[in-house]
């Protein structure tokens, strides 16, 4: 039953029984949450082979022998960069290994274009009149908080099925004063869309006014699968070369939902005329990064067949959680005509859309009965949703019972503040 097709006494009455239904789960004092995409502790539990003190204790020398307990080695050691070359599809020259942390180097990235420029004749970012970005919608907040930190405009792109908007994209470019995008590609925050061949095509051939122009390509989940065969992401710096344009395009990724979170490696991958950029920068910041982490975690993965073995494990975890929300979203709200929803093969999330101007109202109920959901509009710039309908659900860390019953809540008040609106 659509219900927007009931009749006006028909909806008054149903949601005098939801409510009495949600006045149960409240006298339960739930204390649920699904408001970030954190690992379990099973996930966690995977790689504790990591901390075995005999990966580095016995040789802590890397391949070419140099001794990484010293002073040394800034860019990372050559066989973390091949083992990042081999998950990327890069030539591992193109890599340069950092800390645990790739918010922290896209943070860097436009702190660097704003105070010195993006290398040769370009003049920093803070001495130009204008600087704007791209940003596919909804999208990932932290990438929108380093744009408001910064004070640049955030234009919003619409995400279709298969990536952002490539026409609106073509057309904004045409402003000497758009320098950029921030996207996640592959399992995309929160919708889990991976860019389909065509969308890489269109965003690698992009003719920006810009000469200053910079992709940040945030590949945050490029192996971590839930569905069985996963999706394929076309290499945006193959496609980029054929047009010369691989300058645009910074790619990044990390560990942090691989190994653990704060504690893992992130890299870097780019041009040979970025990485110059990049690495004169670098020569002031630091002396270099964890080398014994990188070195630690390249012993215990060995190589991407590895890395790609223990993501199965990740994934043996992952995709009962997600079975477990989505059948409950077909279940009870499937043919109400009030929500739509995401069905992703990995990532970390599912993106909910309700009837529009509801989902702040959904936020509030889910928080009064004790589920706590990722603050409405935060997959929007400056957290405003101009439909007020998005909700990023995170089923990762909970248990499934935990996850079972939350997403229950969530439907019930889905339902609830759909009724409200139309009564």
């Amino acid at each position: 039953m659509n219900y927007k097709e009931l009749p006006a006494e028909q909806r008054k009455a149903l949601l005098n029984q939801l409510q009495g239904d949600y006045a149960v789960f409240k006298a339960r004092g739930l204390k649920l949450d699904m408001s970030r995409g954190k690992p379990c502790k099973e996930q966690l539990d995977l790689s504790m082979g990591l901390l075995d003190g005999g990966l580095i204790s016995q040789n802590a020398k890397d391949e070419t022998g140099f001794d990484l307990r010293n002073y040394g080695v800034p860019y990372g050691i050559p066989e973390c960069r091949a083992l990042f070359g081999e998950l990327l599809e890069l030539p591992a020259e193109n890599i340069l290994v950092f800390g645990n942390s790739s918010l922290n180097i896209m943070f860097d990235l436009i702190c660097q274009y704003w105070t010195h420029g993006t290398g040769g004749s370009a003049k920093p970012w803070s001495q130009q009149r204008a600087v704007k970005f791209l940003c596919p919608v909804p999208g990932y907040d932290r990438h929108f908080a380093i744009l408001e930190h910064f004070g640049i405009e955030m234009l919003q792109v619409p995400m279709r099925d298969d990536g952002p908007d490539v026409k609106l994209l073509e057309e904004l470019v045409a402003d000497p004063a758009v320098k950029g995008m921030f996207c996640v590609p592959k399992y995309a925050n929160p919708t889990g869309i991976t860019y389909s061949d065509e969308v890489v095509r269109a965003i690698a051939a992009l003719s920006p006014a810009a000469g200053d122009f910079r992709v940040i390509w945030d590949n945050a989940y490029c192996v971590h699968d839930v569905r069985e065969g996963g999706e394929k992401l076309l290499n945006i710096f193959d496609e980029a070369e054929k047009h010369g344009h691989s300058k645009y395009f910074i790619e990044v990724t990390s560990t942090s939902k691989i190994s653990f979170p704060g504690a893992g490696v992130s890299v870097l991958a780019a041009s040979a005329e970025n990485l110059a950029a990049i690495k004169t920068r670098l020569a002031v910041q630091t002396i270099g990064h964890d080398k014994l982490n990188q070195l630690r975690h390249v012993r215990y993965f060995k190589d991407a067949a590895g890395v790609l073995a223990h993501m199965q494990k990740h994934k043996a975890i992952l995709e009962p959680k997600f079975d477990a929300v989505l059948s409950t979203l077909e279940g009870t709200l499937s043919g109400l005509g009030i929500a739509k929803w995401t069905n992703p093969k990995g990532g970390y999330f599912i993106s909910l859309d309700v009837m529009e101007g509801c989902a702040k109202r959904v936020g509030e109920l889910c928080k009064e009965a004790g589920v706590v959901l990722t603050p409405s509009g935060a997959t929007y710039p400056k957290g405003f949703d101009p439909k007020d309908s998005n909700i990023r659900i995170a089923p990762t860390l909970p248990p499934i019972e935990e996850l079972e019953t939350a997403a229950k809540l969530l439907c019930l008040c889905v339902k609830i503040a759909a009724l409200e609106k139309l009564v």
